[in-house]
């Protein structure tokens, strides 16, 4: 089973969050979710981005960087919404990774490092007409880095909700949802041990 960083998107650690946690739990995982936000929530994406903007993306790197360092050094990386930039860095920057499960976003994979790294397979899941992922082109830098990694997968579903795999908002979609956290937990038990 793998040891997993499962960072929050920018409404915090919400009810949905610790559940999609507690389903990788379930299948005998051991999930670390760093609270980055120190126990805050927001009702919305937009207050969430204000109050990250506030601390300062430097602060936030320090902080995680510090977080994991705590964790055991062969992780799988993963992230919904803003929580992808730091697993997306830390699986291409941190020795030892053992893959990346993206969810919601995607950056270049160009920006941490100038090539994915050998042997980390990848994971990105987005709905084809979410306006964060398709028009702020994390489509098109998906594409890119599966394209570019040994073992890669981009899954897309019919829709435009974002964070539709957190049962606790309003974009949450059940069916997406489901076959997103099947997906997971495929790509998780072909990791080897």
């Amino acid at each position: 089973m793998a040891d997993i960083v499962l960072f929050h998107h920018a409404q915090g650690q919400t009810p949905g969050f610790h559940a999609f946690a507690d389903t990788l739990r379930k299948a005998g995982h051991a999930v670390h979710t760093p609270d980055l936000f120190d126990g805050r929530t927001f009702s919305s994406i937009p207050e969430g981005l204000a109050y990250a903007d506030s601390i300062g993306f430097d602060a936030f790197q320090q902080r995680v960087d510090s977080l994991v360092s705590e964790l055991p050094e062969a992780l799988v990386y993963s992230g919904f919404s803003i929580g992808v930039i730091h697993a997306q860095r830390l699986a291409q920057t941190r020795p030892y990774a053992k893959g990346a499960l993206l969810f919601h976003s995607c950056l270049p994979h160009t920006e941490s490092s100038p090539a994915w790294p050998e042997g980390v397979p990848v994971q990105i899941h987005g709905m084809d007409h979410d306006p964060h992922f398709v028009d702020d082109g994390d489509i098109d830098a998906a594409r890119e880095l599966v394209a570019h990694a040994q073992s890669g997968e981009l899954f897309l579903y019919p829709g435009d909700q974002h964070c539709f795999a957190d049962s606790s908002l309003t974009s949450y979609d059940p069916a997406a949802a489901a076959l997103l956290e099947s997906r997971t937990l495929a790509f998780l038990e072909r990791l080897p041990a």
